[in-house]
């Protein structure tokens, strides 16, 4: 069998020991669709945002819970960087190894030198599981956020918790 996304994420998960279940499902857009497909799924269902700082010289992963409204300027003023745009198809490719539709924690396997920093909603940490595309938008998998955590502290990746709603001025 090839090492294809998916299998590498169940790899990597299984060399860690770490349970997994893993939900099929035709490639997911929009988080609207997603819903649809999630509905019977017990998990904080997570939406990931990749962003370049405005020189292009940092990376950030933001995890949120999939129905929280992100509000970008706050993360742009607790940087202070300058403004943060999405991060192009090239990047994707270079720093997590996925393409667009695909973003995912999981893209950390990828992250050979622990570029990206990671952003976490606060609200994950009153999860009891937690679900993830493994690379690959046609799937999910759902583990423990303990073992969430288990296996982002194997990436290297930094990583620190954020309020992402918005605030009001």
């Amino acid at each position: 069998m090839t090492n294809t996304p998916r299998k590498i994420v169940f790899d990597k998960l299984e060399m860690l020991n770490i349970s997994f279940e893993v939900f099929e499902h035709p490639p997911l857009d929009t988080i609207e669709i997603a819903l649809k497909y999630w509905k019977n799924i017990n998990a904080f269902h997570c939406k990931n945002l990749f962003f370049r700082n405005h020189k292009g010289e940092k990376h950030y992963l933001v995890i949120i819970k999939d129905t929280t409204t992100f509000n970008i300027r706050s993360l742009e003023q607790r940087l202070k960087q300058g403004k943060l745009s999405f991060a192009s198809e090239k990047r994707l490719l270079k720093y997590l190894g996925v393409r667009p539709g695909s973003v995912s924690a999981f893209g950390l396997i990828n992250d050979d030198t622990n570029h990206v920093h990671v952003f976490m909603d606060n609200q994950l940490q009153k999860a009891k599981k937690i679900s993830f595309h493994p690379n690959d938008n046609t799937a999910s998998v759902v583990l423990e956020y303990s073992d969430f955590i288990k296996y982002l502290n194997s990436s290297g990746n930094t990583y620190e918790y954020i309020d992402p709603s918005p605030k009001n001025d």
